[in-house]
């Protein structure tokens, strides 16, 4: 560990710094071992081995088409994959804000999913989180309380009504039949 630490000394990059960080223990959410426990490579490969990251699209497009559980901050999608393991995906649109905003909710997001799936989360189905407009304001707990209860309606089969694609009166573009509108 010393000869590891000692070739990853900061040098001025902040991603080297946070490599030594994260070889010291630093910031670790409490209960989570660090390197100085002795589970912690068995804890680090656990985690790793059970989530994987969706990058396909498709894979989100068969998610969209499973459970749905809405909630002030986040969409969650759950979608059996057939024993491909638990993975996640996160989306946000540029509906939410600029690329600063934007990445800060996909990082908390990520945070958020790697807690809990490996605990509350479905064996080998794909969850897909997609950001709303108040998930960058809301409190990371109350997020998190969010997060198990969505996980756990999914577990129970229940999910949220579709919203329908056209809109509430069913015109497609959301317009009124007044000015502006093709007739």
């Amino acid at each position: 560990l010393s000869r590891l630490l000692a070739a990853a000394r900061p040098t001025g990059r902040p991603q080297q710094r946070g490599l030594v960080r994260k070889l010291r223990g630093y910031g670790a959410p409490e209960g989570v071992p660090t390197n100085k426990d002795s589970n912690a490579r068995s804890f680090c490969a656990m985690t790793a081995s059970m989530l994987k990251v969706l990058t396909k699209r498709s894979d989100f497009l068969a998610a969209n088409k499973g459970l749905r559980n809405a909630r002030p901050g986040f969409v969650l999608l759950t979608r059996s994959n057939g024993d491909q393991g638990t993975r996640f995906g996160i989306t946000v649109t540029k509906k939410i804000g600029n690329a600063v905003v934007r990445n800060r909710m996909k990082r908390r997001f990520r945070e958020l999913l790697r807690d809990a799936l490996p605990q509350h989360g479905l064996a080998d189905h794909d969850h897909v989180l997609i950001g709303r407009a108040g998930g960058v304001e809301r409190d990371f707990a109350a997020m998190k309380s969010e997060l198990a209860a969505a996980l756990k309606r999914a577990t129970a089969g229940k999910g949220d009504a579709r919203r329908s694609r056209y809109g509430r009166n069913g015109n497609g573009g959301g317009r009124s039949a007044g000015k502006g509108a093709r007739k």
